[in-house]
């Protein structure tokens, strides 16, 4: 039986018939490209059902950057809310199946819309219909009381931005294999002018339209990618979704090439001012959050280059080395402009 790396076929196959008796083997696994962290496969039986495993990366990884089980919590508690998300079937924490945790879950129809030429592709009718969705599902994510719905105790609430500096410093400290001398500044200047933060909320930690299942009528079909969800601050949230939107001049890579630049999803101000419309929040101090969240995306992407550098990224093809730290490097001068001008 042949499967990719990180998949043990036949006792996942088992694992899973157990739990999903229903399904029909064999069962075939494809790993599906794109995912930069987290691994993810689609599962396919003989009749042709649908399921999706994730899986930590297939090497030395920091532990708290890939709990499957914290994702597997994460959207079985968000079942039955307002915010979107895939069935759960079941987490297997026993390595001996496949040596890491891993989850299965449903397979939800619809599109990830990637890139610009996905956005493109999108019929412009259905274009600010996505991005009014996706902008409503953030702020009924922001308006759930974590204890509510039983996530009071995922994490500490308070001193969010302070712990996430903390966090992705730490990651470049012990994983990068260069000096960052611009990234130890700027992480200084962040610690030393972090806003008052309003209340506390479920951080989902990387929202944008590419980590959601979008449907055929253009709503939000799945929210996707919990790994870095957390309790705090949901105005990272919001400049995360700014960060992403891909009208801002001065970005080049990744960042410039996102679906929502495709004319008729709007700017990024108008995805803002609907935001603002549903929720209580004071946004006057984004451009310090979004500065953030250029210089956290630098973090992970540090990691990100060092994981494929050293062969943990499964089957997948990474970037030169030379120019994903070119990449990271351009996400630090980023961060250090809008945090010097304030300015979006």
């Amino acid at each position: 039986m042949r499967a990719p790396r990180g998949i043990d076929a036949e006792p996942v196959s088992a694992w899973i018939l157990d739990r999903r008796p229903d399904l029909t083997p064999p069962l075939e696994f494809e790993l599906i490209t794109g995912g930069a962290s987290n691994l993810t496969y689609r599962i396919t039986d003989r009749a042709g059902t649908l399921l999706v495993l994730r899986r930590p990366p297939t090497g030395h990884v920091l532990a708290s950057a890939h709990d499957m089980a914290r994702e597997h919590r994460i959207m079985s508690a968000l079942r039955d809310t307002p915010v979107p998300v895939p069935p759960m079937i079941g987490l297997c924490q026993d390595e001996a199946v496949n040596g890491a945790d891993f989850y299965v879950m449903g397979f939800v129809a619809g599109k990830i819309i990637f890139d610009l030429a996905d956005g493109e592709a999108v019929d412009p009718s259905l274009r600010p219909v996505m991005t009014e969705s996706l902008t409503d599902t953030l702020a009924a994510l922001h308006a759930l009381d974590p204890a509510t719905v039983g996530l009071g105790d995922l994490g500490r609430t308070e001193d969010y931005c302070a712990r996430q500096l903390r966090r992705w410093k730490r990651q470049i400290d012990e994983g990068s294999d260069r000096d960052m001398p611009l990234f130890h500044d700027l992480h200084r200047r962040f610690v030393d002018s972090i806003p008052p933060q309003q209340g506390a909320g479920i951080v989902h930690g990387d929202y944008r339209m590419d980590n959601c299942m979008m449907g055929d009528d253009g709503s939000v079909a799945a929210v996707l990618d919990w790994e870095l969800c957390t309790l705090g601050d949901v105005l990272a949230d919001v400049a995360g979704m700014a960060m992403w939107w891909g009208d801002d001049p001065r970005a080049q890579g990744r960042l410039a090439d996102v679906p929502t630049k495709a004319a008729g999803f709007g700017s990024r101000v108008d995805m803002l001012e609907r935001y603002g419309r549903r929720t209580d929040r004071d946004i006057s101090e984004l451009p310090w959050y979004v500065a953030f969240q250029h210089w956290r995306l630098a973090a992970i992407s540090e990691g990100v280059r060092v994981r494929f550098a050293a062969g943990a990224m499964g089957d997948q093809e990474g970037t030169a080395d030379t120019d994903a730290r070119a990449a990271v490097d351009n996400l630090v001068a980023m961060a250090d402009e809008i945090l010097r001008t304030g300015s979006l």
